[in-house]
């Protein structure tokens, strides 16, 4: 996946297009990401106890990752991402710019 841990993203198709966030989790064989603030559900939990009450929680579900693209961190632009590989080693390149993504 060219998306991990840790990237800045913005959506750009679904509900919540033009949002951009942090990426929280990344789940590689069902090609999806979970983005920080973006598609946001709500969840009932019921009780466990007697006497206690039940809650509603707000989480972050996981989108498609061609629902997003990466923001470049150097140009700040939405951007498509190509691999380079030098010295045995592949990494991530922007396609804008040509600047290394991987730190």
């Amino acid at each position: 996946m060219k998306i991990k841990t840790g990237d800045k993203v913005e959506i750009i198709l679904g509900k919540d297009r033009g949002k951009s966030g942090k990426v929280i989790q990344v789940f590689p064989k069902e090609l999806k990401v979970v983005v920080e603030g973006i598609n946001v559900i709500k969840k009932h939990l019921r009780t466990n106890r007697r006497g206690e009450k039940g809650q509603i929680i707000e989480l972050s579900a996981p989108l498609a990752v061609g629902n997003m693209m990466l923001i470049c961190p150097k140009c700040n632009r939405k951007v498509r991402v190509g691999y380079k590989v030098e010295a045995e080693k592949k990494q991530r390149q922007c396609k804008q710019c040509g600047e290394i993504i991987d730190s």
